[in-house]
């Protein structure tokens, strides 16, 4: 008499990172590192294709890839999207809404409680891209 034992295997699936075509590289990786404490790896470029790009880390491990290829113009209006950045607390929620309105970046909205319970501010970045400074 044999036993068979059929089993399941589950992979766990998650976002490895996310991508942003950028027009400067330089800036928009200056912006991460001096404000949210990202890690930059090495620049690749692929002569090829003209592409160039930097994968920046946090402390966490999130990665976040930033992109720029002569051929392709990022259009922020065309492709609305934001990047969410969790802070410790409200109090940094808030500092680091001050500390960005103080080198000249926009408010959109905040800080403030979100009706889902949330302490966030809503930043215009560099290049327009929205970032959600969140608690």
């Amino acid at each position: 008499m044999s036993l068979k034992i059929n089993l399941k295997v589950y992979s766990m699936n998650r976002i490895h990172h996310i991508g942003v075509y950028v027009s400067c590289l330089e800036t928009v990786k200056d912006f991460f590192i001096d404000y949210f404490g990202a890690v930059a790896g090495s620049l690749y470029h692929n002569p090829n294709t003209g592409l160039s790009t930097y994968f920046l880390t946090f402390g966490d491990g999130s990665q976040l890839e930033l992109l720029n290829r002569p051929d392709i113009v990022p259009d922020i209006c065309a492709a609305p999207f934001h990047l969410s950045v969790s802070v410790d607390s409200k109090d940094e929620v808030d500092r680091m809404t001050d500390v960005l309105v103080g080198k000249g970046y926009r408010v959109i909205s905040g800080p403030r409680f979100t009706g889902d319970g949330y302490y966030e501010s809503l930043i215009s970045g560099p290049e327009s891209i929205q970032i959600e400074i969140t608690e």
